[in-house]
């Protein structure tokens, strides 16, 4: 018999900054406090989307408490010239009880 599973989706705002030396990028989702980067915008979203889905995985199978996402709209204010708001999703697979 197969083991069933659920699925959940997380959305959550990231902060792109773009490095104007070597146009690489760092990404931040400042509701988790936690960050990745990237050589270009490309792979940065990608490896903040993996990031999303390792950090919820972890928080889903340890019971960890996490915040809710900011709104996109209450971030963009803040941002400086080389600094993009994008949300970013991952989706996990949980064991279903």
């Amino acid at each position: 018999m197969k083991a069933k599973h659920k699925e959940y989706q997380f959305v959550y705002p990231a902060i792109f900054v773009k490095d104007e030396e070597d146009d690489s990028y760092q990404v931040i989702f400042p509701d988790l406090n936690i960050y990745t980067d990237g050589a270009n915008l490309s792979r940065a979203y990608l490896y903040a989307k993996d990031l999303l889905r390792v950090y919820f995985s972890y928080a889903m199978k340890y019971d960890t408490e996490f915040n809710h996402p900011s709104k996109l709209e209450d971030l963009l204010p803040k941002c400086k010239k080389n600094e993009t708001v994008m949300y970013v999703d991952a989706v996990v697979e949980t064991d279903a009880e």
